[in-house]
């Protein structure tokens, strides 16, 4: 058995959970065209058992993130049940104000107080769903914003977006959360109204303990230094999750880690320096990624392993000797303390310990050769595919 990783290592690597969404597993593409696939998801049940071919194969995925309207379904404790059958649980209910014609405007920002009303009484819909699921986090993500000058009235939409917020999370359970995702552009292109951690950190502190920010690691500008970030929010106590992707240039939603691995590695660093790892850590780590050319499947499976990885190299990095090199100054050697954990190869040292749990080796070739999407392929013949907005 190697021993590469410490028990200290393996102890965080045993609890390490990466949610995955349920979109990511039906047709997926771009403003110019949507991909269809053999075997994509009809319903939501068909979604979660593909999503359950994850964990069975990595072990790393134990919950299922919804999307309100795509996963609504008549009977919510039979999509409960479903998933427990295929041995995992539902996650966080991701609320959608983007997709209805009132929202051209806004939805929680919005001026008109009947489409603002119409986008709350939304968001307490998903809260009723999170009461029958017993989902943890409502998680919303606002298109809200404008695309010219004097189009609108900032200061009214940031008021109008807190009274929103205050009256979603005044209806909250008491082990519920709100988590509020930032976005810096698009769909909106003069502003967004919720553009940056710093105004989605003010908007939730004003609403109390269990609202917290969400960081999708693709919303943010080139060359931003998404690790402050995310030493920041865990410093003050307000990063409640995150949504791993991966961009080249905006929000290209590809495979975590496949843009810039060494990104990837220096924010798992901060996450486990500011905490994020321990087991009574309230960050909850999810994928958001459309597959749009590549399998879906083997996509998230792809997806949870590069941020195994990446945890795993940040819990080899040598603390004490960084810690000695930074207090004496010793710029190249602290760099270089950094560099040896990031170039550590530690695919091996997980094959073996993912062996020791009975999970396969190659998770990759594991499912390849399981034969389930040749399986889905033949059954799921008829009907309609899942897709954006179903």
């Amino acid at each position: 058995m190697s021993t590469l990783l410490t028990p200290d290592a393996r102890a965080v690597l045993e609890r390490l959970a990466i949610e995955v969404p349920s979109w990511a597993y039906g047709n997926s593409g771009t403003r110019f065209k949507v991909f269809g696939t053999p075997g994509t998801p009809r319903d939501p049940f068909e979604k979660i058992s593909d999503a359950a071919q994850v964990h069975r194969h990595t072990g790393l995925a134990p919950a299922v993130a919804l999307h309100i309207p795509w996963d609504l379904v008549d009977d919510f404790a039979a999509l409960k049940a479903h998933a427990e059958t295929e041995g995992v649980a539902l996650g966080t209910i991701n609320s959608n104000t983007f997709q209805d014609d009132d929202y051209k405007l806004g939805s929680l920002a919005h001026a008109d107080d009947r489409i603002r009303r119409k986008a709350i009484d939304h968001h307490l819909a998903c809260i009723d769903i999170m009461d029958l699921t017993g989902s943890r986090d409502l998680k919303i993500w606002l298109a809200d914003g404008s695309n010219y000058p004097g189009q609108a009235d900032l200061r009214d939409r940031q008021d109008r977006l807190q009274d929103s917020l205050q009256r979603i999370y005044e209806r909250l359970g008491e082990e519920q959360r709100l988590v509020l995702e930032y976005k810096f552009f698009e769909p909106a292109f003069y502003h967004t109204d919720v553009p940056d951690w710093g105004t989605s950190y003010a908007q939730v502190s004003a609403l109390g303990e269990r609202a917290l920010v969400c960081l999708d690691t693709g919303h943010h500008a080139p060359g931003t230094n998404i690790e402050f970030i995310v030493m920041q929010l865990l410093r003050l106590g307000k990063l409640g999750s995150f949504d791993f992707n991966s961009r080249f240039y905006a929000d290209d939603d590809l495979i975590v880690g496949a843009a810039d691995p060494f990104q990837l590695f220096r924010i798992l660093v901060e996450v486990v320096r500011g905490g994020g790892l321990e087991a009574d850590s309230p960050v909850a780590f999810m994928l958001d990624q459309c597959h749009n050319i590549e399998d879906k499947i083997p996509g998230q499976i792809r997806s949870v392993l590069n941020v195994q990885e990446m945890a795993a190299r940040a819990l080899l990095l040598d603390r004490d000797a960084l810690g000695a090199a930074q207090a004496a100054g010793d710029v190249l050697s602290a760099n270089g303390v950094f560099m040896d954990a990031f170039q550590t190869d530690v695919r091996p040292a997980l094959a073996e310990w993912r062996e020791s749990r009975g999970l396969p080796a190659d998770p990759m070739a594991a499912y390849a050769s399981s034969g389930y999407f040749e399986r889905i392929a033949a059954e799921r013949v008829g009907g309609t595919q899942a897709s954006w907005g179903a």
